[in-house]
């Protein structure tokens, strides 16, 4: 695992064959650059929107790839972004990432990415913001339950807006913010305690802080990207498989901001529905 100083290179040897995120054993060596090319593959597919998403991830699980592992090469793909934007903005260990989860599977993602980073050598501290005291879905369980007892993670449950408004105060001491809150499916104006949350990303932002989004920024929507209220602004988003046609329109590109499209398991034939 790579530390701050570590050498670290551009890309995979010409020709070689991507491993996926949680096999590949120089993935925290590159920056963002080299996680680009190392992954350039996936961003030169076709796009596709949330429905067709749904539909690969699903067929990739009958295919034999279980959902458990799409998570842990999702979230760990996240979690060598983070580290690769910290280290080339100079704000490795200036501070603890502060990932903020909601209580499905893109949170999930979130539990794998900072269980990574503490791996790395960073302070996290992961929130859970959700009225249930513990995420939906056995694979996001699971996960939170992973971070429990490591010394370098806290884990903080805030089920209302006061909570997360606790959670938000000395947010300039954070390195980098994670939203991983909600991925698609959002309707609507967003509710509590994610709408608080969300406030805590544009207030980190507005602050000078990196915001990191996983798959997509919290109220984008992946297939038209049009945007709840309030939405995340991001900085850099780790989306999955495929370019989404939401995050190549003018508002959902902007809400992004740059785009990395990381492989996580799912076969070709898994696009064939």
């Amino acid at each position: 695992m790579a530390t701050p100083d570590t050498v670290r290179t551009g890309a995979s040897e010409p020709g070689a064959a991507a491993a996926l995120p949680a096999d590949d054993a120089t993935l925290w060596d590159l920056d963002l650059r080299g996680l680009r090319s190392r992954w350039a593959a996936g961003a030169a597919r076709s796009p596709i929107g949330a429905e067709a998403m749904r539909g690969a991830d699903l067929r990739a699980q009958v295919l034999g790839m279980p959902s458990h592992r799409l998570m842990e090469h999702a979230g760990t793909a996240v979690g060598a972004a983070i580290h690769a934007l910290a280290v080339d903005l100079s704000r490795w260990g200036r501070g603890p990432v502060l990932v903020l989860c909601g209580p499905g599977n893109n949170g999930g993602d979130g539990f794998v990415a900072a269980r990574r980073l503490a791996r790395a050598g960073a302070n996290v501290i992961v929130a859970l913001i959700a009225t249930e005291p513990r995420p939906r879905g056995a694979d996001s369980a699971r996960n939170w339950d992973r971070l429990d007892g490591d010394h370098r993670v806290d884990r903080v449950h805030a089920p209302v807006a006061r909570d997360v408004a606790i959670l938000g105060q000395g947010i300039e001491k954070a390195s980098v913010v994670v939203d991983a809150l909600l991925g698609t499916g959002v309707r609507g104006t967003l509710r509590e305690p994610i709408r608080s949350a969300v406030e805590v990303t544009r207030r980190a932002r507005a602050t000078g802080i990196p915001v990191v989004s996983v798959d997509t920024p919290t109220a984008v929507d992946l297939s038209s990207g049009e945007a709840s209220d309030p939405v995340v602004a991001a900085d850099l988003t780790v989306t999955f498989h495929r370019p989404k046609t939401g995050l190549l329109t003018r508002r959902g590109a902007r809400l992004a901001g740059r785009v990395l499209v990381a492989p996580i398991g799912i076969p070709p034939e898994a696009d064939r529905g």
